[in-house]
């Protein structure tokens, strides 16, 4: 079971929201654990869930590096990004899905005419290519990626990129994000950060959260924010 931290509520109401784009907008890091899985599986190896969490969250780069380590693989970053990139061209087009309550809760944030942005350790053609599937990547008001900052998540660079972004303090973020890597970065840079686990981040330790939710649908997602539900 993942560790949380007491529920609690921001002092005063965000004044921009900053999403994760994979597993917390898309059910992508489940696509990744099949992706990965398959590429290991050609090496016979094995993609078990305690590597599957040392590299959700981290840029593409360091996660593929962890990889090699976890089990002295012979490639090279580049030569598994290439193999990687190839498998999923075959899955996306039948099995990406947006998450529950993403799209009730955009709409809420136009209704309440709340900024919003992506911070995520995806690379910037992927990300294009994922939000034009739904015609989401005009409702964001810039999207920053893994090529955007030197130190990628748990390092607070992204967030306090994004705050910059806003003209707004970091304090000012209310930052959704599913995994530990990614609370650990909004929470250092000193974003209000609602984590909001899946299948794929049950494990892991949230006690850097200033709150853990169900999904984008939960209610206190929507009280945090202020918003009201349709």
């Amino acid at each position: 079971m993942p560790k949380t931290p007491h529920n609690q509520f921001p002092q005063s109401p965000a004044k921009a929201v900053v999403f994760d784009l994979d597993g917390l907008m898309f059910n992508t890091e489940e696509l990744y654990q099949f992706v990965g899985g398959e590429v290991l599986r050609r090496r016979g190896k094995t993609f078990d869930a305690d590597l599957l969490d040392a590299m959700m969250g981290r840029p593409g780069s360091i996660a593929l590096q962890l990889m090699i380590d976890w089990h002295q693989l012979v490639d090279s970053i580049e030569q598994l990004e290439t193999e990687s990139d190839e498998v999923f061209a075959g899955v996306l087009d039948s099995r990406l899905e947006t998450m529950p309550g993403l799209l009730d809760l955009l709409a809420a944030l136009e209704r309440a005419r709340i900024p919003k942005a992506i911070a995520t350790s995806s690379r910037r053609a992927f990300v294009v290519d994922v939000l034009s599937r739904f015609g989401l990547e005009p409702r964001f008001e810039f999207i920053l990626t893994a090529e955007d900052v030197v130190q990628g998540k748990p390092f607070p660079e992204i967030y306090q990129r994004a705050a910059a972004r806003f003209d707004l303090e970091p304090r000012e973020l209310l930052v959704l994000e599913d995994s530990e890597n990614g609370c650990r970065a909004a929470a250092a840079a000193g974003a209000f950060t609602i984590a909001v686990p899946g299948g794929h981040s049950r494990r892991h330790n949230f006690d850097k959260a200033s709150l853990v939710v169900e999904s984008l649908a939960d209610p206190r997602v929507y009280e945090a924010l202020g918003l009201a539900r349709e």
